[in-house]
């Protein structure tokens, strides 16, 4: 576990931050771009999780268990990231493995069986869970450019790169199972506002 005995350290005050390799990189970086990204992410799925938790208006403990596990694995797949593969402390990195990925895979299957079919795309909208993970699966799509973008340049691990993938498809199905199982999501109508 990580222990932060200070929350500031003025290391980044020249613009810099420190990898998990201790290398040091600009706060612009693709890399620091990918994981930032990543735990804003973290982030939008936690304004959802204040709907769907037990108190929340749009209460589902298993959406709830699913997000609650996610945001553990995003923390994972920061420390992915802001290791590099090929840097100093490589050796023993939390790295995301195949099985993260394949439970993502199994849930999105399982969630998937019981929605209404897709009949057009659908608008960020409907209930405020699903609204937010919306925004939640957007970021993830930004994060999954970024850290695309990275691995055109370095060495990043292909789970990753597929965990982010999934992660998306995952919030757009549990978005949608907190639709009322779809029956609430808003379709897009082409062309209906011309």
């Amino acid at each position: 576990m990580v222990t932060l005995s200070k929350i500031y350290t003025r290391g980044g005050d020249a613009g810099e931050t420190s990898l998990g390799s201790g290398d040091r990189r600009p706060k612009h970086d693709i890399r620091v771009a990918a994981y930032g990204t990543v735990d804003e992410t973290n982030s939008v799925i936690g304004l959802a999780r204040l709907y769907t938790g037990p108190d929340g208006a749009d209460a589902d403990a298993l959406a709830d268990a699913m997000l609650g596990r996610i945001q553990n694995d995003l923390f994972d797949l920061g420390a992915d990231l802001c290791t590099p593969e090929d840097g100093k402390r490589s050796d023993g990195a939390l790295r995301i493995q195949a099985s993260q990925v394949a439970r993502l895979e199994a849930e999105i299957d399982a969630m998937n069986a019981d929605l209404e079919p897709l009949r057009s795309f659908i608008l960020p909208g409907g209930r405020a869970a699903a609204a937010h993970l919306h925004h939640a699966r957007t970021v993830a799509r930004r994060a999954e450019r970024l850290i695309t973008e990275l691995a055109a340049g370095e060495p990043v691990n292909a789970e990753a790169v597929k965990y982010i993938n999934r992660l998306s498809d995952h919030l757009f199905v549990v978005a949608r199972r907190l639709n009322d199982g779809g029956r609430a999501d808003v379709l897009w109508v082409p062309g209906a506002t011309r």
